[in-house]
């Protein structure tokens, strides 16, 4: 099962899910896909689409997917990288009304060159990441947390 999902930012991201269902279409997309579509206006014949998941639901979807797609949003990202997922990841556009800014392209170049995530930057790239997603390792996600919150109590604590 291939889960999309496009996290619960509150403007469109249909972009992604016209890839997905071109590739169904071609056939080279041929297994169940699940989607949290969010903001999205999408309808499918080929694609099952929540709008909004409860959190138990969608942590079933994530767990259970042989392949995630998700947007460049870090909780989205984390979560999958959580569970040691095979990830393609597109980044929303600001020239797309898709986000404000193009941060998600900032945060799709860390986690690619890191080697977590097959990144996309167009609708071209896309069949190709489908085939490289096969055989793609993703590096293992460490979190930086603690390291993060013991550097900020050592600054606290020198106030």
């Amino acid at each position: 099962m291939i889960f999309v999902t496009v996290g619960t930012q509150d403007k469109e991201f249909r972009r992604i899910f016209d890839m997905v269902e071109e590739q169904i279409k071609l056939g080279n997309i041929n297994e169940e896909v699940v989607s949290q579509i969010g903001c999205t206006k999408f309808e499918s014949k080929n694609i099952k689409t929540y709008k909004f998941m409860e959190k138990e639901e969608y942590n079933k979807f994530m767990k259970n997917a042989r392949i995630v797609i998700t947007h460049a949003g870090v909780g989205s990202l984390i979560e999958g990288l959580n569970l040691n997922k095979k990830m393609i990841v597109i980044p929303r556009l600001k020239k797309y009304g898709e986000h404000v800014n193009d941060h998600q392209l900032q945060i799709l170049e860390t986690f690619e060159n890191r080697g977590h995530i097959l990144a996309v930057r167009s609708t071209e790239e896309f069949a190709d990441a489908l085939n490289k997603i096969k055989d793609f390792i993703p590096t293992k996600y460490v979190s930086n947390k603690d390291n993060f919150i013991n550097n900020l109590r050592n600054t606290i604590d020198k106030l």
